[in-house]
């Protein structure tokens, strides 16, 4: 089994020596065997065909995912528990440590091994997984890790844009037309959009981590609930103003928010691996109170929301592979606009409690790439509890500063609350 890699995926992937690496980490409770987890992943393996690729360039050097004959595991990486605290740094090593798709597949295990508590990371290359995906590779592991036998099904593998865009689209001569012009019209002005000779330098990378207990947790939700906006909202709207509060004038006042394709793709199922997503731009208005703002950026959620169309961004995308190394460039060593990268998983669907282990944790997942600003802040909702994740790197945002964003953000958070409380 063998596809070629579509437009976003040859993007992330880039020529395959830097890593653009996601880490989903999580803790257990309980006593495990190697074994035990070699053959959870390899039940995924057999499920997700993808998962066993390797990377093949033909005589174009154009890349391909290839399944071999025989197939390859998923390699692990075992070490001593010694802190709580070793996860993080762990994260960030595999941030930075390169697959060969040539030779392995591009997902990897590492266990962080205690005698009663474990840490655990999934670790793949951001190609050919997104977020979504990645919740579903987990609860799957870990139903065969307390179950060897249970039946997690069979993925029926995306080939192509045809099993995602339908054919009476494909087949559109007028809808050929339009992806062709959009992507020649995009392919021609990225040619004369100015960049630094060079990428800036992105110096260390950081990661910094908390959590909210389910009480804050659950003000938060109810907050939003009866105010009539999303916690996606209302979290970009702090993130907007904590970066304008610390960064003054050198913050651009906009967030990048990815959006789950399978809202629009019912084609995508969720356990299908896709790495392709849509993805919206918010700012708010310095003139306006917190307040006003909520609701001026929450209707600008639902009109750019039900704008966006995947199928005529798909076509357009696999219209211009040729333009693909300009507008890698142009990401790479184009100026930064776009203060953060904001991504809310909501809710994480996966059972705390197994026959054979507890899920203590779900950290939120982090992800690093080379294609411009790194600054993102990912969270997600497991036992009630919100967790974030905030990664970023000096050459973009200080360490310090993004330490003090942190701080505002929940401080800005807290105050919210606390004045609804007043009102009441």
């Amino acid at each position: 089994m063998k596809r070629k890699l579509l437009f976003g995926e040859r993007m992330l992937l880039g020529d395959g020596a830097e890593p653009f690496n996601a880490v989903i980490p999580f803790r257990l409770k309980g006593s495990f065997k190697e074994a035990d987890i070699q053959h959870a992943l390899f039940k995924i393996q057999e499920k997700h065909p993808w998962l066993k690729a390797l990377i093949s360039l033909d005589q174009k050097q154009t890349p391909w995912f290839e399944v071999p004959e025989k197939g390859i595991s998923i390699p692990i990486r075992v070490m001593t528990r010694k802190t709580e605290e070793d996860w993080l740094q762990e994260s960030k090593k595999e941030w930075n440590t390169s697959f060969d798709g040539s030779k392995l597949p591009m997902i990897r295990f590492i266990w962080i091994k205690g005698e009663e508590v474990s840490d655990m990371l999934l670790v793949f290359h951001h190609c050919i997984c997104d977020g979504g995906s990645a919740m579903s590779l987990l609860r799957e592991f870990l139903a065969v890790l307390d179950n060897p036998t249970v039946d997690i099904g069979v993925e029926k593998p995306i080939l192509g844009i045809q099993d995602v865009v339908p054919q009476n689209l494909l087949a559109s001569r007028k809808q050929q037309f339009k992806a062709k012009f959009i992507g020649r019209l995009a392919a021609t002005a990225i040619k004369f959009i100015p960049t630094g000779k060079r990428a800036i330098e992105r110096k260390e990378d950081y990661l910094i981590h908390w959590k909210f207990d389910q009480d804050l947790s659950q003000q938060i939700i109810t907050h939003c609930k009866s105010n009539g906006f999303t916690v996606n909202t209302f979290l970009c709207a702090i993130l907007l103003q904590a970066f304008l509060k610390i960064r003054g004038n050198a913050a651009f006042n906009k967030v990048s928010c990815p959006v789950d394709i399978r809202r629009f793709a019912p084609q995508i199922k969720d356990d299908h691996l896709f790495a392709f997503g849509l993805m919206i731009v918010l700012s708010s208005n310095k003139k306006m109170s917190f307040e006003e703002n909520l609701r001026l950026m929450q209707a600008s959620v639902d009109r750019k929301t039900a704008k966006l169309n995947p199928y005529i961004t798909m076509m357009v995308m696999e219209s211009a592979h040729d333009a693909l190394g300009n507008f890698t460039k142009l990401l790479k060593n184009g100026k930064s606009s776009n203060d953060c990268m904001f991504s809310n998983l909501g809710r994480i669907q996966i059972p705390h409690q197994y026959e054979s282990f507890t899920l203590d944790t779900i950290f939120s997942p982090t992800v690093i790439g080379p294609l411009g600003n790194t600054t993102t802040l990912v969270t997600s909702t497991f036992r009630n509890e919100m967790d974030f994740s905030f990664v970023g790197s000096e050459g973009y945002l200080p360490h310090f500063e993004a330490l003090a964003i942190r701080d505002e953000i929940n401080r800005t958070i807290k105050l919210q609350l606390d004045s609804l409380k007043i009102s009441c």
